[in-house]
C-alpha cells in the first residue's frame, strides 16, 4: 500500500511536467508562425494601420489579464482569510446585500466596457476611413472558389482559378496574385459573385466581408515589399480552403510593368459586376468607381 501511495504522486508529477512542456511548445510554435510575445503573437503588420491594430490588441490583453489577476487574487484571498477554523462552529453574519459593493461591481464593469468600446470605435473609424483620395483603386471580386482583380485605374483585370492543392511543387503557380505598389494608398472595392466571402491578408491585420449585392470598401498603405498570403476567411462552400491568393507588394516600376504585361496579354477592360448571381442593391453601384460599374 505504501509503494502504491509513493507511485501515484510521481506519475502525477510526470503528467504535470508533460503538460507544462506541451503548453510551452505550443506557445513557442505559435510565436514562430504568427508573431512574437511583444505584439500579442499577431503577424508582423505590413501596412500603416497595422500598428493601430497591434496596440489595441496588446493593451486589451493587458487590461484583461489585470482584471483576471485581480479576480483570482480576491478569490484566493477570500478562501484563505475566511476559511472555516477548526474551533468555529457558528455561521458567519448573514447579510442580504451590501450596497457599496454592489455599486462597485456595477459601475466598474460598465466603465471598463465603455472604455474598451471607445478605443475600439476610435480605431475602427480610422481604419475604415476612405475620405482620403487613393493612389490606386482595385475591385476585388470573390467567387467560388477564387478571386478576380479589376485594376480600375489601369483598366486591366486578372482572373483567378481555384487553387490546385496537391502538396507537390508548382501548386503555388495556380494561385492568383494581387499586385500592390509599396508606399501608396490603395482602396479596395469588395464585391461577391455568389455567396458571402471575406477578403483577408493576415499581415494587413485587417479583413472585410464580401456580401452579394453590396460594395464594401477600405484602404491600406503597404509599407514593406514582399509576397504575402491571402485567403477567404468566411466559410463559402466545399472548397473554401482552396480559395487562396498571393499579394505582391512591389515598387511602382514593377507594378507598372505588371500592368503592361496584363495589357499585352489582352486582359484589358474590367470584368463587369453584372456577371454576379445577384445584382447590386439600389444605390450600391454608386460606391464603385464610375468606370468599374456595369
Amino acid at each position: 500500500m505504501r509503494q502504491r501511495d509513493h507511485v501515484v504522486p510521481r506519475s502525477r508529477s510526470r503528467a504535470l511536467r508533460v503538460g507544462v512542456l506541451s503548453v510551452i511548445a505550443a506557445l513557442t510554435l505559435t510565436g514562430c508562425e504568427h508573431g512574437q510575445f511583444v505584439n500579442g503573437f499577431l503577424p508582423q503588420g505590413v501596412t500603416e494601420g497595422a500598428d493601430r491594430v497591434t496596440t489595441l490588441w496588446v493593451w486589451s490583453w493587458i487590461a484583461l489579464f489585470g482584471v483576471g489577476f485581480l479576480v483570482w487574487g480576491l478569490i484566493i484571498w477570500c478562501m484563505v482569510a475566511y476559511r472555516r477554523r477548526k474551533d468555529d462552529n457558528e455561521l458567519p453574519v448573514q447579510l442580504r446585500y451590501n450596497v457599496p459593493i454592489e455599486i462597485l461591481y456595477t459601475v466598474v464593469p460598465i466603465f471598463m466596457i465603455a472604455t474598451f468600446f471607445y478605443y475600439t470605435a476610435r480605431d475602427e473609424s480610422a481604419l475604415l476611413d476612405t475620405s482620403v483620395e487613393p493612389d490606386v483603386s482595385i475591385n476585388v471580386v470573390g467567387k467560388q472558389w477564387s478571386w478576380d482583380f479589376n485594376y480600375v485605374d489601369e483598366q486591366v483585370h486578372e482572373t483567378g482559378a481555384q487553387a490546385i492543392l496537391t502538396g507537390e511543387p508548382g501548386a503555388e503557380e495556380t494561385i492568383p496574385t494581387l499586385y500592390l505598389p509599396v508606399g501608396e494608398r490603395v482602396q479596395f472595392y469588395l464585391t461577391a459573385r455568389d455567396v458571402i466571402h471575406s477578403f483577408w491578408v493576415p499581415q494587413f491585420l485587417q479583413k472585410m466581408d464580401m456580401i452579394p449585392g453590396r460594395v464594401n470598401t477600405f484602404q491600406v498603405t503597404p509599407t514593406q515589399e514582399g509576397t504575402f498570403k491571402g485567403k477567404c476567411a468566411e466559410l463559402c462552400g466545399a472548397y473554401h480552403s482552396a480559395m487562396l491568393f498571393n499579394v505582391k507588394v512591389v515598387s511602382r516600376s514593377e507594378y507598372d510593368a505588371h500592368m503592361a504585361e496584363l495589357k499585352a496579354k489582352g486582359q484589358t477592360g474590367l470584368l463587369p459586376n453584372g456577371l454576379s448571381r445577384q445584382q447590386l442593391m439600389k444605390g450600391q453601384e454608386k460606391l464603385l468607381p464610375e468606370n468599374a460599374r456595369g
